[in-house]
């Protein structure tokens, strides 16, 4: 189900208090990986551009399967580890 948001309260979004970079691989930092790879903070950005409910995860791993980007083409990612350890650290970890 879609909900519409007047302009305004798009604007009236969440915002993080504050970030900090990831310091070792865990699976919060490998799903913040793939959504900052597709052009966004985290899952609440995305949702709240996207106008989604659910991001759709693989079963299995609980990894982030597939993403829209803001150009609208998709991002599909592996059920496997795709955050490298030479990775984690450009990894932003926004607090709210």
């Amino acid at each position: 189900k879609k909900f519409e948001v007047s302009g305004v309260m798009a604007k009236a979004d969440i915002k993080p208090k504050s970030v900090h970079r990831a310091k070792k691989w865990s699976n919060d930092v490998e799903n913040l990986y793939r959504f900052q790879q597709a052009g966004y903070r985290d899952e609440i950005e995305y949702k709240q551009i996207k106008q989604v409910d659910v991001v759709e995860l693989w079963p299995e791993t609980g990894f982030v399967k597939k993403l829209q980007r803001r150009d609208n083409t998709f991002y599909y990612y592996n059920k496997q580890r795709e955050c490298e350890d030479k990775e984690v650290h450009k990894v932003k970890v926004y607090v709210y």
